[in-house]
């Protein structure tokens, strides 16, 4: 063995030594990765008080909650979603979302949040934005084909 073989070979058992070391000296890897797990929670947790406001008023508005009950309810729902709201601010940089904190502050100023109404209307739009208009009939089975189809979605026969 000539000693450029031993030095490749002692270089390499250094690299290796300390890839595999490195997570013992370096503590912000853990640190950041805690942090990011309490980010998470925070995140997990203010997707749950919104649904829970969401829930509670439409209960409400269903006439499930007793009428006594449902301002204390939704009180400390709303104190409790300040409340992790606060620590997120602490957590990041930049303010949460704004579509989600939109929805939020929707959720905690208005009373009812009527949100699938809304999809709905998005949904409806979409799909009569990307509707085709049928160009005529498959000239082997019958069937009804749209302008864009190359075969017929029923028989398979080649439009063309």
């Amino acid at each position: 063995m000539d000693i450029g073989s031993i030095f490749l070979i002692l270089a390499v058992l250094v690299l290796t030594a300390l890839y595999v070391g490195r997570p013992f000296y370096d503590r912000t890897s853990t640190a950041n990765a805690h942090l990011g797990m309490e980010l998470s929670s925070l995140l997990a947790e203010r997707d749950r008080i919104l649904n829970a406001i969401s829930e509670l008023d439409f209960d409400n508005t269903l006439g499930k909650i007793p009428a006594e009950d449902y301002p204390l309810r939704r009180e400390q729902l709303v104190q409790r979603g300040a409340e992790v709201l606060r620590q997120l601010d602490e957590y990041q940089d930049e303010p949460v979302s704004d579509s989600t904190s939109a929805r939020l502050e929707t959720a905690l100023n208005a009373g009812a949040v009527n949100q699938d109404d809304d999809l709905e209307t998005l949904i409806a739009a979409r799909r009569r934005e990307h509707q085709e208009k049928s160009s005529g009939f498959c000239p082997q089975c019958g069937g009804a084909v749209v302008q864009s189809d190359r075969f017929c979605p029923k028989c398979g026969n080649s439009l063309s």
